[in-house]
């Protein structure tokens, strides 16, 4: 059964495996950066249970000015959870359970509560063979970033909601 819910402290353990088996090297959060997003804004992470564990999730903090390579931000420096702008961090599913529908439907609910919430848009990095994926599920590609967290490329993309 798929239960979607808001994440608590005691989910911050299981988040990082799924963070560290899903992400390469540096690009991972570490699991200090995990639980500081619980606690500062745990209506911006949303964890996804299947048959009771956790197998997937999304974080973001918030922003009225974004600027999608300030590594500061992904600490929650300048998050404002009155501002509009949305932007996320992490989309994680357990690469055990990938390939099963699950980042859709993770990116749906979380697209719902944001617009919920009153948010004006939202914004993410992925990696090029991400474009795609993101591009389905309603966002636009905006131009390269230049960032270069974790030693990789990125790609900049929005969704107005």
């Amino acid at each position: 059964m798929r239960k979607f819910r808001n994440a608590r402290q005691s989910d911050a353990l299981r988040c990082f495996e799924i963070e560290t088996a899903a992400y390469e090297g540096d690009e991972a959060a570490t699991l200090g950066k995990i639980s500081k997003r619980i606690n500062v804004y745990p209506d911006g992470f949303l964890i996804l249970e299947e048959q009771g564990g956790i197998v997937g999730f999304i974080n973001c903090g918030c922003a009225h000015e974004v600027q999608m390579s300030d590594e500061e931000f992904k600490e929650l420096v300048g998050h404002d959870p009155d501002a509009p702008n949305v932007v996320i961090m992490s989309v994680v599913v357990d690469p055990a359970h990938q390939g099963t529908g699950l980042s859709r439907a993770l990116m749906t609910e979380f697209v719902d509560r944001m617009r919920k919430l009153g948010k004006s848009a939202i914004y993410l990095m992925c990696k090029e063979h991400h474009v795609p994926l993101y591009q389905r599920l309603g966002y636009s590609y905006l131009h390269p970033s230049t960032s270069d967290h974790g030693g990789m490329t990125w790609h900049e993309m929005s969704m107005q909601l």
